[in-house]
């Protein structure tokens, strides 16, 4: 990444007052983040790029954009997917959340005994689960992690099949339950080493600001297909 770029430069960020415009108006005012570390927000300081985490920029845009958003964020690191629907989504649902974001399965994908179909069975759990009370859930592609540096090459192989496994599961299962689906698995800058920490398993804050853009460009145009607000 040139040295010169900066959140504000960089083409895959929001635009200024991008966010305000998608956002106009959205209904939401009980915001609810579940899962592991990613959700928690590990997120390796870049120089350019505030070092805010991926689900508190979603609450500061929703938040700018409609003043007096209740925010809860109960992710935790270390948890696989059960782990997640076992802790979280009790409390979740009582928080009475109108809109929920779901991000977990990587620490069940980092395993090579992965097991796509009984993460599928979670997931699919709390994102029934936040339906019903009334929630709009908000599920995730996340990046391919075996692209970053960190990652030994003896293993990147195996890790990012097992990667774009969940993301391919993820957003079959937020298709078929109707979530609004963010795809990162693809994304254009999914390759570039400047978007992962230097653990092998976590982000930057390049890849939370991105996210971040992705995350709201989704609930911006949820909002427009909804029609007149």
């Amino acid at each position: 990444m040139p040295a010169s770029r900066t959140e504000a430069t960089d083409p895959y960020c929001l635009r200024a007052g991008e966010s305000a415009r998608l956002l106009a108006g959205h209904p939401w005012r009980r915001f609810v983040v579940l899962g592991d570390s990613v959700a928690e927000g590990l997120c390796e300081p870049v120089d350019g790029y505030p070092d805010v985490q991926w689900a508190d920029r979603i609450a500061a845009e929703l938040d700018a954009a409609r003043p007096g958003l209740a925010y809860l964020n109960l992710g935790l690191r270390g948890l696989r997917a059960h782990e997640v629907r076992a802790a979280q989504l009790a409390p979740a649902v009582e928080f009475g959340p109108d809109l929920a974001l779901v991000v977990c399965g990587g620490n069940d994908a980092f395993r090579s005994a992965y097991d796509a179909d009984a993460v599928d069975v979670e997931l699919a759990a709390m994102v029934a689960g936040l339906q019903e009370a009334g929630a709009d859930v908000v599920t995730v592609g996340m990046f391919d992690v075996s692209h970053s540096p960190a990652v030994p090459a003896r293993l990147r192989e195996s890790l990012g099949e097992r990667m774009r496994r969940l993301a391919t599961h993820t957003r079959a299962l937020g298709e078929r339950l109707g979530t609004l689906h963010v795809h990162l698995t693809d994304h254009p800058a999914v390759a570039d080493p400047t978007l992962y920490s230097g653990d092998g398993r976590h982000g930057s804050a390049r890849s939370d600001a991105i996210a971040a853009a992705e995350t709201v460009r989704r609930l911006g145009a949820h909002l427009a297909a909804s029609g007149p607000r």
